[in-house]
């Protein structure tokens, strides 16, 4: 009797050691759901409609995520640390995501309207995080004739996956996001600032031929207030 309940005693604690094992974080594992990133991208987009803008943006943005207001790129939780929210909200959506073969980084897009009545396509640069969620690294906007705010169709591709060496399962942090890529390399990005802060964004996904160019957007030089310089980019 005291060896079948010293029996159930330890196969009681081996399941919890296990059980605990399994939930200590062990990098990221290597798989794509771009339908994930989709449905995040939505929430984030929600939170700003229900809870104000600022509040998702600094909801859903890592510590180290970056934008692109000129002169350089700054820290988003820094900048909005104590803004308030706007009374009226930024309205998006996705329309497409691509995502990296191992699924450590996705790429969303899509289009917005600000209270201004000003039109813009976004970009946004997911990583997946150790819980699994997908927070974002980096966003910036494009001048845009306007479109669909919440289609019905959401495009969702995943890179071609890469022989060679197995890819960092590390959360990677505090790197240059603004031109960067995910672990395995399948999925990049490169943003490039000219001297009168023009900015133009292109993002590329491997493919049977390469590395495939599946996104481009230039940002036209920021507009100058009256009586002031205009800023310089390096």
């Amino acid at each position: 009797m005291h060896k079948l309940l010293f029996a159930s005693l330890v196969l009681s604690l081996t399941a919890c050691a296990t059980a605990a094992d399994a939930r200590k974080p062990h990098g990221l594992r290597p798989f794509a759901d771009p339908g994930q990133v989709i449905t995040t991208e939505r929430a984030f987009a929600r939170m700003a409609r229900e809870k104000g803008t600022w509040t998702a943006f600094r909801h859903y943005a890592t510590g180290d995520a970056q934008f692109p207001p000129p002169p350089a790129w700054s820290n988003v939780q820094q900048s909005l640390k104590g803004t308030p929210d706007p009374a009226q909200p930024i309205l998006w959506g996705p329309d497409a995501a691509w995502s990296s073969c191992d699924g450590s980084f996705a790429v969303t897009t899509g289009e917005a309207s600000f209270p201004s009545g000003r039109k813009s396509r976004f970009l946004t640069v997911w990583q997946r995080q150790e819980s699994g969620e997908y927070r974002w690294v980096l966003d910036q906007g494009f001048d845009s004739a306007g479109g669909a705010i919440d289609p019905e169709t959401i495009s969702g591709k995943v890179a071609e996956c890469l022989k060679g060496p197995r890819p960092s399962r590390d959360v990677r942090r505090g790197e240059a996001w603004g031109s960067a890529a995910a672990n395995d390399g399948t999925l990049a990005w490169e943003t490039a600032i000219a001297a009168d802060c023009s900015r133009t964004a292109v993002v590329r996904m491997a493919s049977d031929d390469g590395m495939k160019e599946v996104f481009r957007r230039t940002a036209p030089p920021p507009p100058v207030p009256a009586g002031q310089p205009a800023p310089h980019c390096a």
